[in-house]
């Protein structure tokens, strides 16, 4: 990470000692159930049901796991059936947004029976009050974030490196029983004379990880002063990459705004950058202002803007589900897309001030030595396992029912 030696961080905390449980991420096993738009789902569901016997399975992509025949459970909180996709039939189960990588929300399938490793045990806590830290693979060199926050359900997968896990901010639905290594909160609360909450703890997180070979690791500091402005700078962190909150949306500073300034054409087939006209040239359209920043902004080694154009652009393979796409470019997208280019620059514009905080945590830090005095370290098992949610029943395969 730019700005942060190996010897600062030697006390800095893993990530796994901080908010204990984890999760792998999704593994789909095939595309086609996920996509950038909610209608080529439905469309690509509908195709697959209208298939005969042999068409249908080589239309699911096949795997060890997913067959026509293999049974599967509901999903968490999701209506779809449970009899062999064999004799599926009906309307698509209602697609969700899920992240399907660095800042690029698209929309899945909920039906565990197309997916090879949904991790219901994350389904059953995403709700509203939900929170999702998501590790990015490591990539010497590479910089960018080492950690990213959603509030949409993660697939997980980093753009480059070995991917890292999903973090919950919660164990339980509706906010309950926060995901943090037991008496860390308290003990924290204490350090500076005031409430610390879970959301905070994410909030510095944000603000100050780093990533390296060994893993993602987290400074803590002792003073007050510090961890107020790291909070404060984690929360803006957070509300930029959700693309804001509400009606309210992040706007560059002195008025500045990426307008398309020629129109985008129906299937543009390439992005490029003009540094010098400050423009993102998408085919034959135009947008700017686009600061550089936005354009140069990676994550995993790979640049965010032309990850996102590429899997809205990209064409499956002729006869395959995937290949079931738009006709023409969404104006949708282009609102994304704007929304996009203004969140990435406001972010590169805070990395100066995340370094410099880093810069100071070696002075005064929480150490884990003083947390294996408190009691802290080492986290007990129970907090990496998922908790007993007893709440709900769960459709399992055929019908049948079980409770968790």
């Amino acid at each position: 990470m730019p700005g942060v030696t190996n010897d600062r961080l030697t006390d800095a905390l893993p990530l796994a000692d901080l908010m204990p449980w984890s999760v792998a991420p999704l593994r789909l096993g095939r595309s086609w159930p996920v996509a950038p738009d909610a209608a080529s789902l439905r469309a690509r569901w509908d195709s697959f049901v209208r298939s005969g016997p042999a068409e249908r399975e080589a239309l699911l992509e096949p795997s060890r796991v997913r067959t026509l025949h293999a049974a599967a459970a509901q999903l968490p909180g999701q209506r779809a059936g449970t009899e062999p996709l064999a004799q599926a039939a009906g309307p698509c189960p209602e697609p969700v947004r899920v992240l399907h990588g660095p800042f690029d929300e698209q929309w899945l399938i909920p039906d565990q029976r197309l997916i090879d490793a949904a991790r219901p045990e994350l389904w059953r806590v995403a709700d509203a009050r939900q929170l999702f830290l998501v590790e990015q693979g490591y990539v010497p060199e590479a910089g960018g974030p080492a950690v990213l926050a959603c509030a949409v359900l993660p697939e997980g997968r980093s753009p480059a490196g070995r991917p890292g896990r999903i973090r919950p901010l919660y164990r339980r639905p509706d906010g309950a029983e926060p995901n943090v290594a037991p008496g860390l909160l308290t003990h924290l609360s204490g350090t500076y004379d005031t409430e610390v909450r879970a959301e905070d703890l994410l909030a510095w997180i944000l603000a100050v990880a780093v990533r390296d070979a060994a893993g993602c690791r987290v400074p803590l500091t002792a003073d007050p002063d510090a961890w107020a402005r790291g909070v404060e700078l984690g929360r803006r962190v957070l509300w930029l990459q959700r693309r804001g909150e509400g009606t309210e949306r992040p706007k560059l500073p002195g008025g500045r705004r990426p307008y398309v300034r020629a129109p985008l054409p129906d299937r543009p087939a390439e992005l490029l950058y003009d540094r010098d006209e400050e423009a993102l040239l998408v085919g034959e359209g135009r947008i700017s202002p686009v600061p550089a920043a936005a354009w140069d902004f990676h994550v995993g080694g790979v640049r965010v803007l032309e990850q996102w154009f590429g899997r809205r652009t990209a064409r499956g393979e002729p006869g395959t589900l995937s290949a079931v796409r738009p006709a023409t470019w969404p104006q949708a997208w282009t609102s994304e897309l704007l929304e996009l280019v203004t969140a990435l620059a406001l972010l590169a514009e805070l990395r100066p001030l995340q370094d410099e905080l880093r810069e100071t945590l070696g002075a005064d830090p929480v150490t884990p030595a003083e947390l294996r005095r408190a009691r802290i370290l080492p986290v007990p098992e129970s907090a990496h396992r998922p908790a007993s949610v007893l709440d709900h029943h769960e459709e399992g395969p055929g019908g049948q029912f079980a409770l968790l």
